[in-house]
């Protein structure tokens, strides 16, 4: 039987197919990936540790589970931002301070993933406890002259790159979303603490979110099963002519460039043309329409949550914080708990919201990461937010947009949402050939003699 063509290029969700069937041993897809990963890192520099004798082992291990026990995620690659524990890797928080650190047990999240039978390849670079806007080397493989975005930089890569099929990390101010829109993936940042966050460096109490890549709708879907973000309530199938978008320009709007402008009203032209029902503007609700107080608040909450850091801009930072008075802080988070309701009363009349991911393409240079100020206020909102990668900007460079729904609404990758109106915007990429030299008959012989 002839291995499917490019077989480190496959989905979360195609690599199941695969496995679960024994078609292809995790250990070969493992080596493709290893493979390919070994021949572009020298150029993109995802990785911050990746030991291929370690994950050589892990995917024959993962072979020898019986059919009948493996996980929902069996022989599924995922690599984990260097912030979240690992009790096999180092896990060094981006800083020098903790070089060569091994902790003795797995991020709560990271063993959920290990026991559905995830193979976790390795961790991907970040910025210092991920609070500075510059730091790895990691670089953008649509230009590597461009940003990545955010203190998740490698974990975005390694996606986009296609190392990896998927790949976890955090979010304070934009550091999931706005990535994924300079990159052009999708990514989903759920609700806020409906992760737990044990054995995470913490930058903020407050507002940290666990999130995660994918390159498909099925595998941000497939993620979000394991672990559990569920919603209450069945999510219902919805006919384009019964969903509802409501655009939200939000109080940054003057700061939106070229691109995301375009995306946008493209972005609407095509829902209308699309028979979606309902596609209208959003006003900000008044009593937090001030960009400047939203920034504000945002950083006086982020100050309040920080903890002492080495770098003198970190330092720098925190030894701001004992400036603003105990009512400046009451007040910044007052601001945001009174917020969250009447964004989820706006969100609730519609079957999602649509709003900039970016201020616009990736910037140009290195040294900055480009501006969260269109992902905070989401993020201080708590609201789940998924990015869809659906345009391009004047410079060839994607540039996507944020779907955003009331709290504990997580589903939104589902039929309301992405099956119709993420996918009006941009229909699913041409599948690969997943069973390249497989004839269905070989499927179906493989099914029934494959060792169980």
């Amino acid at each position: 039987m002839q291995l499917p063509a490019k077989l480190w290029s496959l989905t979360a969700t195609e690599v199941l197919t695969l496995t679960e069937r024994d078609l292809v041993s995790v250990e070969d897809y493992a080596k493709a990936l290893l493979s390919h990963a070994g021949s572009r890192d020298g150029v993109v520099e995802a990785w911050q540790y990746l030991d291929p004798d370690l994950v050589l082992s892990q995917a024959r291990a993962l072979d020898r589970v019986p059919r009948d026990q493996r996980g929902q995620l069996h022989g599924v690659a995922i690599a984990v931002k260097d912030i979240m524990d690992t009790k096999d890797m180092p896990t060094e928080y981006g800083s020098a301070l903790y070089w060569g650190n091994r902790p003795s047990a797995d991020a709560s999240l990271v063993e959920i993933l290990r026991r559905a039978g995830a193979l976790i390849v390795g961790k991907t670079t970040t910025t210092e406890f991920t609070v500075l806007n510059s730091g790895p080397s990691t670089t953008n493989p649509n230009d590597l002259n461009r940003t990545l975005g955010g203190s998740s930089a490698g974990y975005a890569a390694a996606v986009v790159d296609v190392h990896v099929p998927l790949s976890l990390g955090t979010q304070t101010g934009g550091s999931v979303i706005r990535p994924a829109s300079y990159i052009g993936t999708y990514a989903m940042k759920p609700t806020y603490n409906t992760v737990f966050g044990g054995g995470i460096k913490v930058a903020s109490l407050e507002f940290d979110t666990i999130g995660y890549f994918a390159r498909s709708i099925d595998d941000l879907k497939l993620v979000t099963e394991v672990i559990s973000v569920t919603a209450e309530e069945p999510v219902e199938e919805a006919a384009l002519n019964q969903v509802k978008i409501g655009f939200v320009k939000s109080p940054f709007w003057p700061s939106a460039g070229p691109g995301t402008v375009a995306a946008m009203a493209k972005a609407a032209e095509i829902l209308h043309r699309h028979g979606v029902a309902v596609v209208e503007d959003v006003e900000f609700p008044d009593a937090f329409s001030d960009a400047t107080t939203l920034a504000r608040m945002f950083g006086v909450v982020f100050a309040a949550d920080a903890a002492t850091k080495l770098d003198p801009r970190i330092r720098a930072f925190v030894d701001d914080a004992p400036k603003n008075s105990r009512s400046d802080v009451q007040q910044a988070f007052d601001y945001y708990a009174a917020l969250r309701p009447v964004l989820d009363e706006i969100a609730g009349r519609y079957s999602a919201l649509m709003t900039p991911s970016a201020i616009d393409e990736a910037p140009l240079g290195l040294g900055d990461m480009g501006s969260p100020a269109f992902n905070s206020v989401w993020k201080a909102a708590h609201m789940p937010v998924i990015h869809v990668p659906a345009f391009v900007g004047p410079n060839g460079m994607p540039v996507g947009l944020s779907l955003v729904a009331r709290r504990y609404d997580d589903q939104l990758y589902g039929a309301p949402l992405a099956a119709a109106a993420g996918h009006a915007i941009r229909p699913p990429p041409p599948g690969l050939d997943l069973l390249v030299g497989i004839t269905e008959t070989e499927v179906q012989e493989g099914e029934q003699d494959a060792p169980r």
